[in-house]
């Protein structure tokens, strides 16, 4: 039976995070997922925001999480090759008696020792943001929020790990797990392995992984998110991430520009039963429009080019779930917002736990640095044209709203943890992200996927499991 140092449960953010973190020691570790690729959960879906941290009560896991994995931010997204950009939030108070909870927000912010935080008037946020509502009597201003890519920011970390000697095994399913004397046996639907020490980062099924082991049970609730993403003409209605007070379910309908350019507007909160219902409602999208007018005004939503809806893992205390809660058995449970913007700091955390249960050495040739699929639209003319000269597929484009080309496709099926699917592709390149949202090039990402991948096109999927795009035709004889 195969032997790890430590198995991570879950290639989510958090996951990959712990997975990078652990790859800077001597050992043998492995990353299980339950999906065709990383990123599939929560880490898809969110508001691709990088909190200040002025929002976690004080003395929480969140609270020093989301802080210390803010300040961690720019240094990481320059080693793995991702955009990142502090474009500053705002959180805009829409009601004069409720000033005083503005006030108590700043209060919170400097107590978890957040930098950069301004108490604004009405009329002072809107000359930093023209398009916000007459309504806004005041705001918090935070210099050190962000905006990045999920998607980038995950498989960064992911790609950085494997690059240094993680191992990523794909459609895994954990479906046991036994306490033995020299660790643990995880069951999987492929067979058993064992590992010395477990890390349970399964998004918003951690709470199941965790009733299995532990004495003392958790209870997450799947807590659903609506969006709608805009055009990249409506890119700059502003240039902040413009929040409004949040309440019982979280920060509130937000409208932010995107790292790459679009708007976005979201989310709704709906506790859910389902860890999968990933619907998009009529009632979530009307709560967005009416909501999304309270703080911003004239949000261009006829250039809505999609919509979608994310999961988040709440747990009932309220705060992240951290730590040795059994002998071996690591939790990373509960990562609701901030958890974007504090995976780097929990992976930090996390890991130098179980460095020093283990007795796991630090690597002397860990290397910090990764990089991504070059964005051939973003080089300079002269080094496009040099790349073209050497590669002619990097002079066929093959999304046309994004200006991805053959090469940049080629590149994500053929990197260090290569994409399957089409949604790999998607999130690698983004081909497919654009106004016509892959109407156009999907066929032809299709066709790379199934030459390079030496598979037929009917086992091509979108995202894995059972979403085969391409399928027999019933006829004759066999229709009857």
């Amino acid at each position: 039976m195969e032997r790890y140092d430590v198995a991570v449960i879950g290639a989510g953010v958090t996951g990959s995070a712990v997975a990078r973190e652990l790859s800077r020691r001597a050992g043998r570790f492995i990353v299980l997922e339950r999906t065709s690729d990383v990123g599939e959960g929560t880490s898809k879906a969110n508001s691709a925001i990088v909190h200040a941290g002025f929002d976690a009560m004080p003395g929480t896991l969140k609270a020093r999480m989301n802080v210390r994995g803010s300040q961690m931010m720019p240094a990481l997204a320059a080693e793995l090759d991702i955009p990142f950009k502090q474009n500053g939030a705002l959180v805009v108070c829409l009601n004069p008696e409720e000033l005083p909870q503005l006030e108590a927000l700043y209060q919170r912010g400097i107590e978890n020792g957040v930098q950069g935080l301004e108490l604004l008037s009405g009329e002072e946020a809107r000359r930093r943001e023209p398009n916000l509502s007459e309504q806004v009597c005041g705001a918090l201003y935070a210099a050190t929020s962000g905006i990045i890519c999920p998607f980038a920011l995950t498989l960064g970390l992911a790609e950085s790990a494997a690059k240094n000697g993680v191992e990523f095994r794909f459609d895994t399913r954990v479906t046991g797990l036994e306490k033995t004397e020299t660790g643990w046996r995880i069951e999987t639907e492929h067979g058993p392995l064992e590992a010395s020490a477990v890390v349970n980062a399964a998004g918003v099924f951690a709470d199941g992984l965790h009733n299995l082991v532990c004495a003392k049970k958790l209870h997450i609730t799947p807590r659903k998110g609506e969006y709608m993403l805009l055009d990249k003409t409506a890119g700059q209605h502003v240039a902040h991430t413009v929040f409004q007070l949040p309440g019982r379910l979280g920060k509130g309908v937000l409208v932010s520009p995107t790292i790459h350019g679009n708007l976005l507007v979201g989310p709704t909160a709906t506790d859910v039963e389902d860890g999968e219902d990933l619907a998009v409602t009529a009632a979530g999208l009307a709560e967005l429009e009416e909501k999304s007018a309270l703080a911003v005004q004239r949000v261009p939503l006829r250039q809505v080019i999609t919509s979608f809806a994310g999961l988040r893992a709440h747990e009932a205390g309220d705060d992240f779930v951290l730590g040795e809660t059994a002998e071996g058995f690591f939790d990373a449970a509960g990562i609701e917002s901030p958890g974007l913007s504090s995976a780097p700091a929990i992976g930090e955390y996390l890991a130098g736990l179980i460095a020093q249960k283990l007795g796991l050495a630090d690597k002397k040739d860990f290397d910090p640095i990764r990089r991504g699929v070059p964005r051939l639209a973003e080089l300079p003319p002269a080094e496009r044209a040099e790349k073209i000269r050497e590669n002619p597929a990097y002079g066929a484009i093959v999304c046309r709203c994004e200006q991805i080309s053959e090469g940049e496709i080629l590149d994500a099926i053929h990197g260090i943890l290569g994409a399957r699917t089409l949604d790999g592709v998607k999130r690698r390149t983004r081909a497919g992200m654009g106004r016509c949202q892959a109407g156009f090039c999907s066929p032809r990402v299709m066709e790379l996927l199934a030459r390079e991948l030496h598979m037929d096109l009917r086992d091509v999927r979108k995202n894995g499991g059972g979403s085969a795009i391409v399928v027999e035709k019933i006829r004759g004889e066999d229709a009857q």
